[in-house]
This record gives structure tokens, C-alpha cells and sequence, in this order.
């Protein structure tokens, strides 16, 4: 994808192929495109069939937090949340890459203390809230906790994992540790792939994550996205769609694009950001799932890309059209205030063959 960004009336444009022609066309207007930013898109059914595509749409590509309802799925199959009296708005939090906002916290620390445990027992590290970068905002000074990482919610699922099977937490993110075997083996068994052919890494919060083709990841969505209808994982996928898309805050935040996307989507799309230029979108109503990239892993890239697949595929009206108008075409503006550019995509969807 091309994300370019312009300086003094520049344009800055996402574009999945055919980057120079994209050059070419707007400097044939009078803009000059500084940067470009190449990704990928798969477009999948719930069957797992490829219906559009740019770029590589088989890239393998680390899923990082597009991940969490899955690496939440084993606790889910087990009955896990009604073990523990967990509620939708907690069951969320564990799919969550939250802003660190009062809710959040307040959630997180209900969910470890229906597990017997506090936030001490949490191996995700520390980190300031999302909130703040959001928003604009400089975080004041603080002694950040691990409650306050974007993916406490998601540890306290594992810790909750943990004690519904009686198996010590401690070094619960050791790829070694039965949790972590037990995500990787469902993962491997949902995708339909050998455990071995999916390259693992180390995610920014110590826990194991895993490399999928990229059309193996949309489908992973648009099943997601089926809920309950799914053949394999039925009341599971369903009780995970429904509280996601039930409380698309909890698994976001504030002015978040999952939480844009899932507000448009009125409780038809469950939608999953990850980082380094990772958004994945489960279209219920149209059975789609949907997977971008960008390879050079920029976010201004991502939702203009995003924004883009989602027009292209007929899923916006004019009042999700007016919802996310703000990845549409985002202006850049320099320490004055002053636009000094855009990101506009040119990527086009394809039909395989």
C-alpha cells in the first residue's frame, strides 16, 4: 500500500499496487508524493474462498493483536467466563488492546479478583495508556503498572485460564507453558494448519504470537464474524462476536478505530486492530472477512487502506460513510496547525483470476 505523506500541499497516499503510477497521477495534478507505503489485502469468505485481494494476499504476517479473541477462544471453549461469573464487558476486555481508561482498569481488576489474583501476578510489563497518543495528549508523570498495558485484559484471561485448569501461572507467557501450547494447538486446529507451519514470534507484551498468511487470518474474522454459525466453534465464536461487538469500548477506547468501525458496524462487524499495519473486520450480514497489511507497518497507512476496502466492497452507506470520514482522507498539519498535506489511497481490489 502507498501512504504518502506531502509537505506544503503535498499529497501523502496508501496504495496497495502500482505505486508509481500513483506518483505519476498526482504529480500530473500538482502534488508531489513524498512517501509511499505498500501492503496487502485478503477478502475472504466464511468457507475460507478468496473473493478480493491487492497485493500479496497469501503474505505470512504476524497476526499480533488481531490475535486476542483467539488467544481467548481455549478459556471460552472451557466455560471458562461463566466459571469465574465473568460478564460480556469483561469477556470483551479479553480480546481487548484497551486505552487504559477508568473502565478498563475497573474491569481488569474485576476479572483478577473473580480469579483469586491481583495485578502483581500480570507478566505483560508496564506501559502507558493509549489513551494519551490518542488523543493528543501528553501522559503526566506516573509509575505506569501492568494494569494500565493495553493488553492487561487479555493476561487476566490467561491468568484466568490458568486457575480454571488448576496449572500454576507463574512464566504463563513461556511458549512452554500448557496455556501457550493450548492457544497454539486451537489456533493450529482452527486455521486448519499444522502447528508447525506457523512461524512464532515474541509480541510486545512477552506472549507468544503467531505468523498466518494473511487470507488465513481474514478467514479466521470472517468466521468470527459468523458468531454462533460457526460450524467448528459455534456458542464459543458467538459468545466472543457478542460481546465485542457489544461493548466495542471495552475492546478499544476512546476515538479507537476498532471502536470507530464497530460503531458503524451497529453490531454486524467485529473488528480487531494490530500492530505494526495490521486491521482485521468481520462482516456478519455479508459473511466477509477481511485482512490488510502494510508492510512498512504504518498506521496513518492502515485505516485510509481500510477505509478504502470497506468502500470498495459496497459495506458503506452514507451514515458509516459519515462515521469514519476521518480515515478517509486525513489531512497532515505541522506543529502550527497548518495542513500541509493528506493520505489518499489508490489501492484497487481485485478478483482472483
Amino acid at each position: 500500500m502507498s501512504d504518502i505523506s506531502g509537505l506544503s500541499g503535498l499529497s501523502d497516499i496508501s496504495a496497495l499496487s502500482g505505486a508509481p503510477d500513483a506518483r505519476d497521477t498526482f504529480s500530473a495534478h500538482g502534488y508531489l508524493v513524498e512517501n509511499i507505503h505498500m501492503g496487502s489485502v485478503a477478502v475472504v469468505d466464511t468457507d475460507g474462498k478468496l473473493l478480493w485481494y491487492a497485493g500479496d494476499p497469501s503474505a505470512l504476517t504476524f497476526t499480533r493483536s488481531a490475535l486476542k479473541p483467539f488467544q481467548a477462544l481455549p478459556f471460552v471453549l472451557a466455560d471458562g467466563p461463566a466459571r469465574f461469573g465473568m460478564n460480556s464487558a469483561e469477556l470483551a476486555l479479553l480480546c481487548a488492546s484497551h486505552s487504559g481508561e477508568p473502565s478498563h482498569l475497573a474491569g481488569v481488576q474485576a476479572i483478577l479478583a473473580k480469579i483469586g489474583l491481583d495485578e502483581n501476578h500480570l507478566e505483560c510489563g508496564c506501559g502507558t495508556p493509549l489513551y494519551y497518543d490518542t488523543v493528543g495528549e501528553a501522559p503526566p508523570p506516573y509509575a505506569w503498572r501492568p494494569l494500565h498495558h493495553n493488553c492487561s485484559g487479555k493476561h487476566s484471561g490467561f491468568l484466568a485460564w490458568c486457575r480454571l485448569h488448576d496449572v500454576p501461572g507463574r512464566d504463563y507467557v513461556d511458549p512452554a507453558h500448557a496455556l501457550q501450547q493450548e492457544i497454539r494447538r486451537t489456533l493450529a486446529v482452527t486455521v486448519n494448519m499444522p502447528a508447525s507451519s506457523m512461524p512464532t514470534g515474541l509480541d510486545g507484551c512477552s506472549a507468544p504470537n503467531y505468523a498466518l498468511p494473511l487470507d488465513r487470518l481474514a478467514h479466521l474474522f470472517a468466521r468470527l464474524g459468523s458468531g454462533a454459525a460457526d460450524r467448528q466453534h459455534g456458542a464459543a465464536m458467538g459468545d466472543l462476536f457478542d460481546a465485542m461487538t457489544a461493548h466495542p469500548h471495552m475492546v478499544s477506547g476512546a476515538q479507537r478505530c476498532d471502536y470507530a468501525y464497530m460503531q458503524a458496524g451497529a453490531g454486524d462487524w467485529v473488528s480487531k486492530v494490530g500492530a505494526d499495519g495490521v486491521q482485521t473486520i468481520g462482516i456478519r450480514s455479508a459473511g466477509l472477512g477481511i485482512a490488510v497489511k502494510i508492510a512498512d507497518g504504518a498506521a496513518r497507512a492502515l485505516h485510509t487502506a481500510t477505509f478504502s476496502v470497506l468502500d470498495q466492497l459496497g459495506l458503506l452507506d452514507n451514515a458509516r460513510r459519515a462515521m469514519l470520514e476521518q480515515y478517509r482522507q486525513p489531512p497532515l498539519k505541522n506543529a502550527r496547525g497548518l495542513t500541509v498535506g493528506d493520505i489518499r489511497s489508490v489501492l484497487t481490489l481485485r478478483r482472483p483470476g
